[in-house]
């Protein structure tokens, strides 16, 4: 299976050597406004993420593919609004693949994004889009593997695997889910987590960002 690790080779020059379409649609996306983020949960979308990857080095191992679902303004998830990018197969296709991640920029629209191990998540994307785009990524993000355990301290009080949280929460699956069914559980819990920190007054995506950061923070170090 052929991810991106191969096609990543542009460098600093990235940017400069993307075809003159794509650099104006970087530049428009760099152009847009950041959402405001001191508005109520409900009034703020949010973009869901989980990825495929050939191993667990983001510095070694191929970014196979990006699922991204959104949770619309109101919580909502919709069939409709989501992303599923597949890089497999497309050793001779560098500017498809260039398209495809101008594409996820598109959709994220500079939201905040959720991850379970951001660390994880991050680093991957990170890579491809400085190697391929010239962009360093930098997005606001929540990480669900530290805030569930500090906002739902009753079902775990530390770091734990996904499928804990989805067995505490009554949505547990036999079998093993791909891309698209994780994005989707996640979406989930992170509709539950809304809730849950608005009733501790946690009500703003910029007071989310910050307690994901808090909670990774504290709980790395103590």
């Amino acid at each position: 299976m052929f991810g991106l690790k191969k096609i990543f080779s542009r460098g600093n020059s990235a940017a400069a050597d993307l075809p003159a379409d794509l650099q104006q649609a970087l530049a428009d996306w760099r152009n847009l406004p950041t959402p405001n983020l001191a508005d109520a949960h409900y009034h703020t979308r949010y973009v869901v993420i989980d990825l495929t990857t050939s191993g667990f080095k983001p510095n070694e191992d191929d970014l196979l593919g990006i699922t991204a679902i959104a949770l619309t303004q109101g919580g909502c998830i919709l069939p409709n609004d989501v992303v599923s990018l597949d890089f497999s197969g497309m050793e001779n296709e560098s500017v498809t693949v260039d398209r495809q991640l101008m594409a996820f920029l598109q959709f994220t629209a500079k939201a905040p994004l959720v991850s379970y191990h951001w660390p994880f998540v991050g680093a991957f994307l990170q890579r491809a889009f400085k190697e391929r785009l010239g962009l360093d990524f930098q997005p606001d993000c929540i990480d669900l593997a530290w805030l569930l355990p500090s906002l739902f301290d009753d079902k775990a009080q530390s770091l734990q695997p996904l499928d804990h949280w989805l067995e505490a929460f009554g949505m547990a699956a036999e079998g093993r889910r791909d891309s698209m069914a994780n994005a989707l559980v996640l979406a989930r819990l992170m509709q539950r987590l809304l809730v849950r920190a608005t009733n501790k007054e946690i009500d703003t995506a910029a007071k989310l960002v910050e307690e994901s950061k808090a909670s990774s923070l504290l709980r790395r170090t103590h």
